[in-house]
């Protein structure tokens, strides 16, 4: 049953076989009841309301008119007690579109719930409050082995979160045995710092910690959010990954805090996303105290220069920097190219996009000589200046290459798309391995070149497989008998995305529904293509999981 763990629609059919595969699918189909973007209908909420008391659900009946009696009978499961994984801003999404569907009276037939007349913006508003603290309070009062808490808050969503707070100081132990908790604001409040305080206290086997804090002024709420990282930090028993993420506060008081005996026997992981390291000095210091450390991610930071490498250059250890993506800095090229020879044996993950041609033609030949071990390629953005040595590139790789993105430049800046996708097209193809997890190509799909390029890789089979096609001069060519002929039924990819932008409007395949019908006879799912596209940072984070 555990390989199902994320094929919901495989595990509801295993709750219908027996008792015995229900009691094993349940627990599987509710760890994590958040995970995807919801549809209208979020029949789940309504199944967790159910564990409300008596009084509570009385609340309810301020906004709406429960009509159906099975609504206050028992549940067959206590099914908020199986949910490990819980994500701020996805509740928060489920929950509005919930009372969207029962408010607008676009309810399912399941539904216990009935709109009561000429609800106001503001009465609907207080209703998704009520709704938000009754979840809380249903997860806070089981007994949930919580395994991951998430807590991203945008601005308006804080004061809501205040009030969860306060149901979570009432019972610490819901997040007693966390493992993974992240925390990203853009604003704090005294309830926040006391939360970091409640961590501090409370949790001591966080084996993951991801922290984004980004103020929009500056408050003495800085400091006190940094020395709270640090104590965090300091008491953790098992912490073996942390990420700093583009912080506001100074990284001195946490990145020190790594020193302490706790962590220098188990980090072994640490990313920087989105980090100036200008005014960063202890990195030496630290990393010569961390003793088990495995890799090194840095994702978009800036100020990677002559500085920061001679702060590398004092590491009595190896340098085992995995991932390294670069955008839209003022790319230190010399500096760059040492940070790349001296990585190249560790170095997985690699991306550039850069402002100007001649930087990524200076860098790429250090990646082709000194990294032959890269998975993870791009996304690079190509011009008239490398985009050849990107071939050379990817001969050098095949053997390890999985995942792939290759873009145009958005702007033409005086090249011809059309002309660099046919280049490209002609010559991907016989450069690719035999099996590739994800390919994503943004390029002008000429019909020939894509028939062309999908006969070079026929021998190649690709789970996961994106085309953004830029449709140039009125130049509308359907790309479809080919992907139908190459792809579909020869069954050369698992899941399928594709979007068409002509004159500046995107038509996704995935709203043509009797196209997506005619790939599910052929066993190919085709998906939202910005709900299939694999993020640098995202998939980092992921992978080190």
């Amino acid at each position: 049953m555990q390989y199902f763990r994320y094929d919901y629609k495989t595990l509801h059919s295993c709750i219908l076989v027996n008792r015995l595969w229900c009691r094993l699918a349940i627990p599987l189909l509710w760890e994590d009841p958040f995970k995807y973007k919801v549809s209208e209908n979020c029949h789940f909420i309504e199944i967790i309301l159910r564990n409300l008391n008596d009084d509570d659900k009385t609340k309810l009946n301020e906004y709406v008119i429960i009509d159906n009696d099975s609504f206050h009978s028992n549940t067959l499961f206590n099914y908020p007690s199986f949910i490990q994984h819980l994500i701020t801003y996805r509740i928060f999404h489920s929950v509005e579109k919930w009372v969207t569907s029962i408010t607008t009276k676009k309810r399912s037939p399941s539904s216990y719930f009935i709109q009561k007349e000429n609800l106001s913006n503001y009465r609907i508003s207080n209703f998704e409050k009520l709704i938000y603290r009754s979840l809380f309070l249903i997860f806070t009062e089981n007994e949930m082995n919580l395994h991951s808490f998430d807590i991203t808050l945008k601005d308006n969503e804080i004061k809501i979160f205040d009030k969860i707070f306060e149901l979570i100081l009432q019972k610490p132990n819901f997040i007693y045995n966390i493992k993974n908790l992240k925390f990203c604001v853009n604003r704090t409040t005294e309830n926040m710092t006391k939360f970091l305080e409640l961590v501090h206290f409370n949790c001591k086997s966080i084996s993951s910690l991801y922290f984004r804090f980004l103020p929009l002024y500056i408050s003495d709420y800085n400091s006190i959010i940094e020395k709270g990282l640090s104590r965090i930090i300091n008491s953790q028993e098992n912490l073996r990954k942390i990420s700093f993420v583009n912080s506001s506060y100074s990284l001195y008081d946490p990145l020190s805090s790594l020193k302490h005996p706790n962590c220098s026997n188990t980090l072994n992981t640490i990313i920087f996303y989105m980090v100036d390291f200008e005014n960063i000095t202890v990195l030496n210091e630290v990393f010569n105290q961390l003793n088990v450390l495995e890799s090194i991610h840095i994702v978009h930071c800036c100020h990677l220069d002559s500085k920061f490498i001679q702060q590398i250059n004092n590491i009595h250890k190896p340098f085992k920097l995995k991932s390294l993506f670069l955008k839209y800095c003022n790319l230190q090229i010399e500096s760059l190219k040492y940070l790349i020879q001296i990585s190249g044996n560790y170095l997985e993950n690699i991306g550039i996009k850069s402002s100007g041609s001649n930087e990524l033609q200076q860098i790429l030949p250090s990646i082709i000589k000194y990294c032959s071990k890269i998975k993870f390629l791009g996304p690079i953005r190509l011009d008239n200046q490398n985009i050849y040595l990107l071939f050379d590139l990817i001969k050098n790789i095949a053997q390890n290459l999985n995942y792939l993105t290759i873009n145009l430049k958005d702007s033409y800046n005086g090249y011809d798309k059309g002309h660099f996708s046919s280049i490209i097209l002609r010559n991907l193809g016989q450069n690719l391995p035999f099996k590739l997890e994800y390919l994503n190509l943004r390029l002008v799909f000429n019909t020939s070149d894509l028939e062309l390029f999908l006969r070079n890789s026929q021998n190649t089979f690709i789970k996961k497989l994106l085309i953004f096609n830029y449709i140039e001069n009125n130049n509308r060519e359907s790309i479809f008998p080919y992907i139908k002929e190459y792809i579909m039924k020869r069954k050369r990819v698992k899941y399928l995305a594709i979007i068409e932008r002509f004159n500046e409007k995107n038509e996704d395949l995935f709203s043509l529904k009797d196209k997506v019908k005619e790939f599910q006879l052929y066993d190919i799912q085709i998906l939202n293509y910005y709900h299939l596209i694999i993020y640098n940072h995202d998939y980092v984070v992921e992978e080190t999981y």
